[in-house]
């Protein structure tokens, strides 16, 4: 998939005004996603090896969630089920602030046959993660959101913990 994807393009380009650098680069190791890894702080993608682009979000989620403390010296994703489900979450909310269809990014191939219902499952306003974005300050549940008169998830009050 070539950088000039517009879907890769707006991908990156939000990462960017987001603070979640990308760094271009061919990959030789097996990495967990194909074609990108994180290393430092950052998203390292190989432009001719990825497949699926909304990887690319679901990639950064794990860098925005992650303790700003280690942050930059993150270069492997945690194998930690609530930062998984505050990534999955995230990407989600993502996907719509930059108007991509989140079946992009929960793409069956990824999420072991199961994308389609994920992306379902929040826009029929579950949210399963969100719990976890609220409790790092990124967002606000819908019942919360409602008795302080602010907008709820997917709408995020930013983007990196």
């Amino acid at each position: 998939m070539a950088l000039n994807d517009p879907v890769t393009a707006r991908i990156i380009t939000f990462l960017g005004e987001i603070g979640i650098p990308v760094v271009i680069e061919a990959l030789d190791e097996d990495t967990l996603l194909p074609a990108m890894t994180v290393r430092y702080g950052a998203l390292v993608v190989d432009p001719n090896r990825l497949a699926w682009p909304g990887d690319l979000l679901h990639e950064a989620g794990h860098i925005a969630v992650t303790d700003p403390a280690v942050r930059a010296s993150l270069s492997e994703v945690p194998s930690d089920p609530a930062e998984e489900m505050a990534a999955i979450a995230w990407s989600y909310a993502a996907a719509v602030e930059i108007g991509i269809d989140p079946r992009i990014v929960f793409h069956d191939e990824g999420y072991r046959g199961g994308g389609g219902y994920l992306a379902e499952v929040f826009a029929d306003g579950g949210a399963p993660g969100v719990p976890l974005l609220q409790w790092f300050g990124m967002t606000i549940g819908k019942r919360d959101a409602n008795k302080q008169g602010v907008t709820p998830f997917p709408h995020m009050l930013r983007w990196v913990r």
